[in-house]
């Protein structure tokens, strides 16, 4: 009933438009397929370059006076040969939408509503023509180029943020199902006084936009990050984070799991208080105090987590970040091939697939400034003298491991090699070199220990992991082989 009530208002907004636009088109009984594939395609790119969603082909509308009219076309029984119209249309169409024609009971008269979601990766073509709409005509786009050359501006940053997560909502379950007091709690802003000053903030923030009929859209960005709960939004409920304790070193047993419920941005610290409390701990014995000690830096663990957070690739359905802890270490899993190969994300900038969603977080102060989380990480292990982070691309998916304490003697040679490698870069970024005296100290080796830091660097040079500062004063010290 929600769905017929929002079609409704959607035809009787695209009624009360002065005259049509390129992103939809009135018709009574005009059914030729092949005009219905070229506006097809000409609507989706309309769509796209208007900042739209979807376009629409509707039936039953007089186009001069845009009247109710009525229409005896049946998309369920209509045929291009043997083939029902929906399918030979996604035979034609490349990339082809997500078609959704509707017949809809308008208190005027029957309607049909073709939903042309709006181009996303590519002009959407037929037989390898793409067309647009100029006016009321539909040309090929190649024939005006600087309407293809805004298209493909358009389609360049197009995201998965900016898709709707919830449609056609009533202004209270808006307020009902975001926590629109977070918002305004961890971004600093004073709450407005009223319903209306809170959707335009919200509205300004692009968590929310305007729909038909009085109605909102609640953005994929804003549910993702604000919902009180992520199982309010059936593409999203995927994405909250899962937790998983094992008992041993292995996935053969599990203790405990867990799913954060809430959205990003306000679920963040609960999950990790939660994660806190699952980590193993030492007993520091500190004159006549004893004092409980995580053996993994927190900062570490957050940076990492945020990092799998926003990195992700929204894109995948049915799966999203996994933390997974075992007696000997952590492991955060994402979806979503690196854009970066790993073993560059601690001196590279980072490449975001979630732009609006990182500058938020990073906003309201869960997560470190562009580029500087995996370094902090990195630099935390150092300073923790524990085995080095392991980042690897494994399938469709990015890993990292953070491991607990483990004395020098019991790392193993490829252990050994990635903290030399870590440590240069490090080294590196700041303005430095890797000496034999700072592998040492990364290590917590003494001076007696030279050799077989020297041994280790040797293997890294190897290696090609590393290489000489300075040919000619080779003893100056070390630089990753990328520098």
């Amino acid at each position: 009933m929600a769905q017929t009530r929002r079609s409704i208002a959607l035809i009787d907004d695209l009624r009360s438009q002065p005259a049509e636009a390129s992103w939809f088109e009135f018709k009574v009984n005009n059914t030729n397929p092949d005009n219905i594939a070229k506006l097809v395609s000409a609507l989706a790119n309309a769509a796209r370059l208007n900042d739209r969603d979807a376009a629409y082909i509707v039936w039953g509308i007089e186009d001069g006076s845009h009247r109710v009219v009525g229409t005896d076309f049946e998309p369920a029984l209509f045929r291009k040969g043997d083939q029902p119209i929906e399918f030979w249309l996604s035979q034609q169409l490349d990339p082809c939408p997500n078609l959704k024609f509707e017949t809809v009971q308008h208190p005027d008269g029957r309607v049909v509503v073709l939903e042309v979601p709006a181009a996303t990766v590519a002009p959407v073509a037929v037989g390898r023509i793409a067309y647009v709409r100029v006016g009321s005509a539909t040309p090929p786009l190649g024939d005006h180029r600087e309407i293809e050359a805004a298209l493909w501006s358009k389609l360049r940053p197009f995201v998965w943020e900016a898709g709707p997560a919830a449609t056609f909502v009533e202004a209270d379950e808006v307020l009902e199902v975001l926590d629109y007091g977070a918002y305004f709690t961890l971004t600093e802003q004073r709450l407005p006084d009223n319903r209306n000053g809170i959707l335009e903030r919200l509205e300004a923030e692009r968590l929310i936009r305007r729909d038909v009929g009085g109605r909102w859209d609640i953005m994929n960005l804003g549910a993702l990050l604000f919902a009180r709960r992520l199982d309010s939004f059936p593409n999203l409920q995927r994405k909250a984070v899962r937790v998983i304790e094992y008992v041993g070193s292995d996935r053969t047993q599990t203790r405990r799991r867990h799913e954060e419920p809430r959205g990003y941005a306000i679920g963040f610290e609960p999950l990790m208080e939660f994660i806190g409390g699952l980590l193993p701990q030492s007993e520091l014995i500190e004159v006549a105090f004893r004092r409980q000690h995580l053996l993994y830096p927190q900062i570490a663990i957050r940076e990492l987590v945020a990092n799998a957070l926003i990195h992700q690739d929204l894109t995948i359905k049915g799966t999203g970040p996994m933390i997974e802890i075992f007696t000997d270490r952590i492991e955060i899993t994402n979806p979503g091939e690196p854009l970066r190969a790993p073993e560059r994300f601690l001196d590279l900038p980072p490449l975001s697939r979630n732009e609006a969603l990182a500058g938020i977080m990073r906003r309201v102060g869960l997560c470190e400034e562009q580029g500087s989380g995996v370094d902090k990480a990195f630099q935390a292990v150092e300073l923790w003298q524990l085995p080095p982070v392991d980042i690897r691309a494994e399938g469709n998916a990015v890993r990292v491991a953070l491991f607990a304490p483990k004395p020098f003697s019991e790392m193993t040679a490829p252990e050994r090699l990635r903290a030399c490698y870590q440590h240069a870069g490090l080294r590196y970024v700041a303005g430095g070199k890797m000496t034999n005296a700072s592998l040492r100290q990364r290590f917590g080796l003494e001076k007696e220990s030279a050799a077989t830091a020297s041994r280790i660097i040797r293997d890294a040079l190897k290696e090609r992991l590393i290489k000489v500062a300075d040919p000619i004063a080779p003893k100056s010290g070390y630089i990753p082989i990328w520098a």
